[in-house]
C-alpha cells in the first residue's frame, strides 16, 4: 500500500471493500470466489489497520516504504554473484539459489551483452543511495571503468564483451537491441545525479558522435535513419526498437557540447518522422518490428519475421519527449493515430495482443499481451496527453522500462562520477 493508502481510516477501508465486493458480484463471478476474497479483505484490512497503528511511523524512511526497501536489497544480494567474473562484467542470467551464473548460448562467444550489463547504473545507484551501502554504487562504476579503458572500434562500443577475457565478441553495434539502453543509462545517469556525474555525460557525448558519424544516414528519400554496424560493414535497417533514440537525443540535447542543442532536438525529430513513417506505410498504421532502406525500400519491413507489432512503446515514448521539448502538436497526433490503431486492431477479449503482419488487412494474433505495454507503452500515451505537471523531467528520470526514479539532489556527493566531487 502507498503512504495515501496509509492513511485510510478503517471505515474507508472497508467502504472500498463493500464497493468492491458489489462490482464482483455485479460481473458475475462465482459466488464462492466471491465470499473468499471477501474473507480475505476482511482480515487484511484489519491486520493493515494494526500493523500502521503500531508501526507505521518506524515503516517509512525518506518516503519509502521499508519493506519495498528491505525487498529490493535481498533481490540485489541474490543477483551480486553474477558480478564474480574475472573481470566484473556480469553474466546475463543467475541462479538465485546456486549463485551461479552464465550467459546465453547464442550470444557471440560466450558474451555478456552492452544493453544487459550496461543497463544496471540508475537501479544500483539509487539503491546505494537509499541504504547507504556503496557495494551497488562501486558494482555498476567498476562496469564504467572497465569500458572507458577499452578500445573501441570507430569509436562505437561493440555489443558483446566476454566476461572471462575482457575482450570483445563480434563487432556488432546497435543503438537497438543488444545496444540501446546502454546509451541510454549514460544519459540518464548524468540526468539522475542533477547533472553532476560529468563522467557519464562525457561518455554519452563520445558515443553519440561516433554514432552519428558512422551508423546516421539519410536515404534518398530524405529519411534519417541509424543503421547497425556489422563487422565493418553498415546494415541499412532499423529496428522498432531503435526508435526511442530521437527521444533520448532530444532528452539530451541540452547540456550538449559544443553547443549543438538545435542539432540534436532537429536529430531527434527526424528519427521521430522516419519512426513515424514506418507506422504510416503499414496497412495497420503499427509499426513492424525492424525496417529497411535498400534501393526503393524506405522505412518498409521486407522479411516476412520482421513484420510483426508485439505492442512495443519505443515510437510512442519518442513522440512525447518530442512533444515536452517542442510543443508541436503533430506528435500528440501521431500519438492518437497509434492509439486508435492498437484498439482498433489489438484489443482482444482479454486485453491486448500483439499482431503478426501490420500489412495484411485481416491480420493474426500472437495470443501475447507484452508486460512493456502496460508499463511502458500505455504509460507513455498517458504522459502523451498529460500536463508536464505529471512527473516533470526537471524532478524525474525514466529508467529502460518507463519507470521513474527521483533525480538525486545528493548531498552526499561520494556517489557522483566526477571526480572532483569524491
Amino acid at each position: 500500500m502507498n503512504n495515501k493508502a496509509t492513511l485510510m481510516t478503517y471505515d474507508e477501508l472497508t467502504v472500498f471493500h463493500k464497493i468492491l465486493i458489489k462490482k464482483l458480484v455485479k460481473y458475475g463471478l462465482d459466488e464462492q470466489i466471491v465470499r473468499w476474497i471477501e474473507n480475505c479483505l476482511s482480515r487484511e484490512i484489519k491486520r493493515v489497520i494494526i500493523s500502521h497503528a503500531k508501526y507505521g511511523l518506524r515503516t517509512v524512511t525518506n518516503g519509502v516504504p521499508q519493506v519495498f526497501k528491505i525487498k529490493a536489497v535481498q533481490l540485489a544480494g541474490k543477483l551480486l554473484p553474477a558480478f564474480n567474473t574475472p573481470t566484473g562484467i556480469p553474466w546475463a542470467m543467475v541462479n538465485l539459489k546456486s549463485g551461479v551464473g552464465r550467459n546465453w548460448g547464442w550470444a557471440s562467444a560466450g558474451s555478456s551483452i552492452l544493453a544487459e550489463f550496461g543497463t544496471l547504473h540508475m537501479e544500483f545507484v539509487h539503491l546505494s543511495y537509499l541504504t547507504g551501502d556503496p557495494v551497488y554504487y562501486n558494482k555498476v562504476m567498476h562496469i564504467r571503468k572497465l569500458l572507458q579503458k577499452m578500445d573501441r572500434p570507430n569509436g562505437l562500443y561493440p555489443n558483446y564483451l566476454n566476461p572471462r577475457t575482457g575482450r570483445w565478441g563480434q563487432h556488432h553495434t546497435s543503438v537497438g537491441g543488444l545496444g540501446d539502453s546502454f546509451y541510454e543509462y549514460l544519459l540518464k545517469a548524468w540526468l539522475m545525479s542533477d547533472k553532476m556525474d560529468t563522467e557519464a555525460r562525457k561518455m554519452y557525448d563520445d558515443a553519440i558522435e561516433a554514432i552519428e558519424k558512422h551508423l546516421i544516414r539519410k536515404s534518398n528519400g530524405g529519411l534519417t535513419f541509424i543503421g547497425e554496424w556489422k563487422n565493418g560493414h553498415l546494415e541499412r535497417k532499423m529496428g522498432h526498437l531503435t526508435c526511442f533514440a530521437g527521444g533520448m537525443f532530444a532528452l539530451g540535447a541540452d547540456g550538449s557540447r559544443d553547443d549543438k542543442a538545435g542539432h540534436y532536438l532537429q536529430l531527434g525529430a527526424e528519427i521521430a518522422h522516419t519512426c513515424h513513417e514506418s507506422y504510416d506505410r503499414t496497412t495497420l498504421k503499427l509499426g513492424p518490428e525492424a525496417f529497411k532502406f535498400d534501393g526503393g525500400v524506405e522505412a518498409v519491413a521486407v522479411r516476412q519475421n520482421e513484420k510483426y507489432y508485439i505492442l512495443r512503446p519505443e515510437v510512442i515514448e519518442t513522440y512525447w519527449y518530442m512533444w515536452r521539448f517542442t510543443r508541436d502538436p503533430k506528435y500528440r497526433q501521431w500519438g492518437w493515430e497509434a492509439t486508435q490503431a492498437i484498439d482498433k486492431y489489438c484489443r482482444v477479449s482479454g486485453g491486448f495482443s500483439g499482431v503478426k503482419d501490420v500489412y495484411s488487412s485481416s491480420p493474426t494474433y500472437d495470443d501475447v499481451q507484452q508486460s512493456f505495454f502496460l508499463a511502458e507503452t500505455l504509460k507513455y500515451l498517458y504522459l502523451l496527453f498529460s500536463n508536464d505537471d505529471l512527473l516533470p523531467l526537471d524532478n524525474w528520470v525514466f529508467n529502460t522500462e518507463a519507470h521513474p526514479l527521483p533525480v538525486l539532489h545528493l548531498a552526499n556527493t561520494t556517489l557522483s562520477g566526477n571526480p572532483a566531487y569524491r
